[in-house]
């Protein structure tokens, strides 16, 4: 079955001060939220996609993996034991249970759904219900990655136009990208987890087109030509290094970053914050 974009987590060592980055960058942030299992998270929500910035914040909380079940709070601990990043690409489910099915088939997955649960809060205060299930992926030749496609419960209690309103007017998440030595090695990965018949493949890599936006995989040499920023290998198997954001003038969000002291650099008809500014990451907005 074909996925979507849903989510990408940003693990940081810092939650707070990650918060106001993306504050400065012209980002609507939601409050903190708290998981039993000693994560902690804030949310930037977009109008197809979010992002999940994540600290380890009680690590005594945390589970070691199992057998069958994925250890989230300890992928992330591990992740940040080396830097902070994207560390997560989480694509949209309208079961997970079946997912799950579809990726251990795959030779992807072998994980048991996982289900939780929280309380949210709409913008006025009110107190909502939010639950959750996850059908977990992995690609052998990526360890410092990793995939799920996720269910949401009461979607209509967790997406909300009011925490989709940005000052830089980012919108929409048109693509992510993810770099590596051979983008064709993970060819398989890629088309059985987004759930894709056919890539489209170049020399540079490989582009999955989904309902409601694109998954790259490239090499780095691509990554700093289209994007102006160069990017270290860290670790085997593909990196997740890039969001692509639209708006409607990318001059508005490149007028608050320099009010906000945050030095984003026009490059190919686009506005790049590197890495070493976003806690790892690399945002790229782009004229819609």
């Amino acid at each position: 079955m074909p996925h979507g974009l849903d989510h990408i987590v940003h693990a940081v060592r810092d939650l707070d001060a990650a918060a106001d980055f993306y504050v400065r960058a012209g980002f609507t942030v939601g409050g903190r939220n708290r998981h039993p299992w000693g994560t902690h998270n804030r949310i930037v929500q977009l109008k197809n996609c979010y992002i999940e910035i994540l600290e380890v914040a009680e690590p005594e909380k945390i589970v070691p993996h199992g057998a069958r079940s994925f250890s989230f709070g300890a992928f992330n601990r591990d992740f940040l034991a080396h830097r902070e990043g994207f560390s997560m690409l989480i694509l949209n489910s309208h079961d997970a249970a079946v997912d799950a099915r579809a990726f251990e088939a795959a030779g992807i997955g072998g994980f048991d759904v996982f289900d939780f649960a929280r309380e949210g809060r709409k913008p006025d205060g009110t107190q909502v219900e939010l639950a959750f299930s996850l059908a977990f992926a992995a690609d052998v030749a990526s360890p410092n990655l990793r995939f799920a496609a996720c269910q949401h419960h009461f979607p209509q209690n967790f997406w909300n136009p009011a925490f989709q309103t940005h000052s830089n007017d980012a919108k929409n998440v048109v693509g992510v990208a993810m770099v590596a030595s051979n983008p064709a090695g993970h060819q398989n990965f890629l088309k059985a987890f987004a759930g894709v018949g056919e890539l489209h493949s170049s020399a540079t890599g490989l582009k999955a087109r989904t309902e409601n936006g694109d998954i790259e995989i490239m090499k780095q040499v691509t990554f700093r030509d289209q994007f102006g920023v160069s990017i270290e290998t860290i670790g085997k198997g593909m990196a997740l290094d890039a969001m692509r954001f639209t708006g409607a003038e990318i001059a508005q969000a490149e007028a608050l970053h320099r009010q906000n002291g945050i030095a984003s650099r026009r490059h190919a008809g686009r506005l790049v914050v590197p890495p070493d500014l976003a806690h790892g990451a690399t945002l790229i907005f782009e004229t819609a």
